[in-house]
């Protein structure tokens, strides 16, 4: 009797241990199933009907616009498929042109529409943008939105751009014209250049459709300003702003204007040549040649003529900074213009 009732404890033990293994079994096969992929999760149902990404307009011409204007417009689209579209992406080729949409599943038949901002830049002539729309369509997958515009300058300038030298009759001097092409009156409201190096007077109260600015060089400043550029603000309602370029014909010129060393082995100097000359062939003397890092050595200088050779010897660092080094020479003359060698170097692969 004893042996019988042992028996069937075991047998309840073991029948609640097989119960159990089988409910764990069943909760683990019912556990969700692993997350889809991106591209599992737009594409259409495989058994299902497919999506049909429609846009009514693909291409949007804006013709003539403003520079620095915003423009904005609609790419509406419908899902003339019989599944559910899936938009996953839309991008742009520039961050001028931003967009908003407001969802990105449809169903069949339902429509929707893509807000697009195009931002003109301050330049003229035509512009082409575009953004590229992703779905679950497995015709048209993607579908390139294009936006087009002709940036059209209401207020130009001449000459193109603004060369000025800082000797001869006219030196530092040069004329600006400013003009309306629509003819309609507007005003220079302020004048602004790279560095300050460039000025002008106006009057800002005073409207006209041409303006001819007397434009002069900051010489103090010039030396430091090879180029750069004009901003002028107007008070014409389609040209806030025009820029203009310009550049300096600086005293001093060195030849090579950088020093660029491949391969370069820690401690192994590497001799180079370069030549400073005066651009007016004027005569000037040297104060001093320093490096900021040290890396750099003259060597010798030679005066040759109205120019100056510079016998350079370069010593790379220890590889302890990086792949590569960098140092700048900076040469001054006894007038107090200055004018810098940038040396790179990059040293060997292992």
């Amino acid at each position: 009797m004893k042996n019988v009732r042992l028996n069937l404890i075991a047998g309840i033990i073991v029948s609640t241990l097989v119960l159990q293994g089988w409910f764990a079994g069943q909760a683990i096969g019912a556990q969700a199933p692993a997350p889809k992929s991106a591209a599992e999760a737009n594409a259409a149902e495989p058994n299902g009907p497919p999506p049909k990404l429609i846009f009514e307009q693909p291409t949007h011409d804006f013709g003539s616009v403003a520079p620095g204007s915003t423009n904005p417009c609609k790419f509406k689209f419908a899902n003339k498929g019989a599944g559910v579209l899936k938009i996953s992406d839309v991008t742009k080729t520039c961050g001028c042109t931003v967009f908003t949409l407001d969802k990105k599943e449809y169903a069949p038949g339902e429509e929707g529409v893509i807000d697009a901002m195009y931002n003109a830049d301050r330049g003229s002539g035509i512009r082409t943008r575009h953004l590229y729309v992703m779905s679950n369509d497995p015709v048209n997958p993607r579908i390139d939105l294009t936006i087009k515009a002709s940036i059209a300058q209401k207020v130009v300038y001449e000459p193109a751009n603004l060369e000025y030298t800082l000797k001869g009759e006219k030196a530092g001097i040069m004329d600006l014209t400013v003009r309306s092409v629509d003819d309609q009156n507007f005003a220079i409201t302020s004048f602004g250049s790279t560095n300050d190096a460039i000025s002008a007077d106006f009057d800002p109260n005073k409207k006209d459709v041409k303006f001819v600015l007397k434009t002069k060089i900051n010489m103090q400043k010039a030396g430091s300003t090879a180029s750069g550029q004009i901003e002028i603000n107007t008070s014409h309602p389609e040209c806030p702003t025009i820029d203009v370029p310009f550049t300096v014909l600086a005293r001093l010129k060195v030849d090579p204007p950088a020093i660029n060393i491949l391969n370069a082995e820690a401690g192994k100097a590497t001799e180079r040549e370069v030549w400073l000359l005066n651009n007016y062939n004027e005569e000037f003397e040297i104060a001093s040649a320093t490096s900021r890092e040290g890396i750099i050595k003259v060597v010798s200088q030679e005066k040759v003529g109205t120019r100056y050779k510079f016998n350079l010897s370069v010593v790379p660092p220890p590889a302890t900074a990086g792949k590569m080094f960098t140092d700048t020479l900076t040469i001054t003359t006894k007038d107090g213009d200055k004018v810098e060698v940038i040396c790179r170097g990059f040293y060997q692969r292992n």
